[in-house]
């Protein structure tokens, strides 16, 4: 499994890399708090994933929206 590293200072944590089914590949930050004490901020809610879904694909910027890869 591929991973990313977070480093503040001299804190080092490590958080899982999945490939995305048709987008780009995603960082699970689901134990960020727990492991560093701090959230994160995406102000706009950009770059944030809400939940996983095994049969829809939503790209708002693009105008893309496919249930079980039918548009």
């Amino acid at each position: 499994m591929k991973s990313g590293k977070f480093v503040v200072g001299d804190k080092e944590t490590t958080f899982p890399i999945y490939d995305g089914t048709i987008g780009p590949a995603v960082i699970d930050i689901g134990k960020f708090y727990a492991e560093t004490g701090m959230f994160t901020y995406d102000p706009g809610y950009t770059s944030t994933g809400s939940c996983e879904s095994k049969i829809t694909y939503i790209d708002g910027d693009e105008g893309i929206l496919l249930y079980r890869g039918h548009p």
